[in-house]
């Protein structure tokens, strides 16, 4: 008989995986950050290689899990939307969003008629299907575009490319929900000649849109009190733990789901309505850390599930014109909409070209994906998974191969030196990156006090 006695315990094994995945968590960004490369490259390869191991017998394949990928999707996405909003230096107001506003209004409906009436006619799709495919492959992903969104709060990196693409990402994935909810509406009524519009519009379009901006502007605002502004012995502020951004984050979204509302558009106001409290205060940074460090733990977990998925097999179902489709959506769709949506915008072409090309699709496509087909019957979807994980995958690879050149030649045109900014940032003893060296006695208090 063989002695197994010297096989490590599966949960220590679990345990020191989990420990290398947080070190590379933390180490990964520093490395990548002048490289052609992305951490979710990095993290799908590591998780393509894991998962092809012959010892790991799991595979992670989205429609055999159908209920865990939609909540480990909606999870991550949810963190990313509150560390979107609370980076966001610029006060809310109608004008200084015009970006936002011209990205949400005219390139995701545009988006998002494009993609159904490509997949309908070049795919032969039902109608129903398509429109659940283009609303969740037309908004961007706030969890893989940490690269193109603006930097931490305070740190000055929040020109009109970045901001664009943090609060379209913010918002757009709230907004794409109420054409899933059609989608699933007609899958419901085909062929039965039920009304539906009168009561999808109201619910789903006014209701839930209207009550999930309210509803997360209100528990924002009383979050930011509760921080920041009641007496300063019981204010949250002074505990300096930054755990409160994820109780903002779990009570807004459950709060505005439990009175059926969108949740995911909550958050994000949540957060801008929880930054805008007090603006300067030390503890946004805090706040904005742990959401980070949260986000990029939990998106590498997905990340290496999805480079599983793709040696189980995601991909099998697709064809070549599958192939030629996903890359219609990303090259042609995308940034034709995003021009359209930006025409007549003050801005020169470089950054309108930089805000159509990246329209990076991602986690939350997944979950749009993941919610849709647990909410209504549809038949080969194990074609559709391919489709959007081919579409998730090549947009990994475009945008992030691209993206570390594009945004540093945006800078240098912009008349900011990104590496001179790089070094002045590891110097400033101010929490926004930490100096190599502290002055030593009251001199080096003093100085570390600014």
């Amino acid at each position: 008989m063989t002695d197994s006695s010297w096989l490590p315990d599966p949960y220590i094994l679990a345990l020191t995986g989990f420990g290398f995945l947080i070190a590379l968590v933390a180490w990964l960004p520093l490395v990548l950050k002048r490289l052609p490369l992305s951490l979710p490259i990095v993290c799908i390869a590591l998780g393509a290689g894991l998962f092809s191991l012959p010892q790991v017998t799991i595979r992670p394949v989205p429609l055999d899990y159908p209920e865990i990928t939609e909540r480990l999707t909606e999870f991550v996405v949810i963190i990313a939307l509150m560390g979107a909003g609370l980076k966001l230096d610029r006060i809310f107001d109608w004008r200084s969003w015009t970006v936002t506003w011209r990205l949400l209004g005219i390139t995701m409906p545009l988006g998002i008629l494009a993609i159904a009436l490509l997949l309908g006619w070049g795919m032969g799709l039902p109608w129903a299907v398509a429109i659940l495919l283009a609303a969740s492959l037309a908004p961007t992903d706030p969890v893989l575009a940490a690269d193109v969104q603006v930097g931490p709060p305070r740190s000055g990196e929040e020109d009109e490319v970045r901001f664009g693409l943090t609060s379209e990402a913010g918002l757009n994935d709230g907004l794409a929900f109420p054409f899933v909810h059609l989608a699933i509406v007609l899958a419901a009524v085909a062929g039965t000649g039920e009304a539906w519009f009168v009561e999808w519009f109201s619910y789903r379009v006014l209701w839930e849109v209207g009550a999930g901006v309210v509803a997360g502007w209100l528990i924002g605002r009383a979050f930011g009190w509760l921080t920041f502004h009641v007496p300063a012995e019981t204010k949250l502020a002074k505990t300096g733990d930054g755990l409160i951004a994820l109780s903002a984050t779990l009570v807004s979204y459950g709060l505005t789901e439990i009175i059926h509302c969108y949740g995911f558009l909550a958050v994000f106001v949540t957060a801008v309505a929880f930054r805008h409290a007090h603006r300067e205060h030390d503890f946004q940074l805090q706040m904005h850390e742990i959401t980070e460090q949260i986000e990029r733990i939990a998106m590498m977990v997905l990340l290496l599930l999805f480079g599983g998925a793709l040696v189980s097999g995601l991909l099998s179902p697709v064809t070549w014109a599958d192939a030629g489709i996903a890359a219609v959506i990303l090259l042609v769709i995308r940034p034709v909409t995003g021009l359209i949506g930006l025409f007549g915008f003050k801005a020169d072409m470089g950054e309108k070209l930089t805000l159509a090309f990246f329209g990076i699709r991602g986690v939350g496509s997944f979950y749009y994906l993941a919610y849709g087909l647990n909410h209504m019957e549809v038949p080969g979807a194990e074609r559709l998974w391919g489709l959007v994980g081919l579409i998730v995958l090549m947009s990994v690879l475009l945008h992030g191969l691209t993206v570390t050149p594009i945004m540093r030649l945006l800078d240098r045109h912009h008349g900011r030196d990104p590496d001179a900014e790089e070094v002045a940032a590891s110097a400033r003893p101010d929490g926004m990156g930490q100096p190599d060296e502290q002055p030593e006695g009251e001199a080096g208090r003093l100085a570390a006090r600014g």
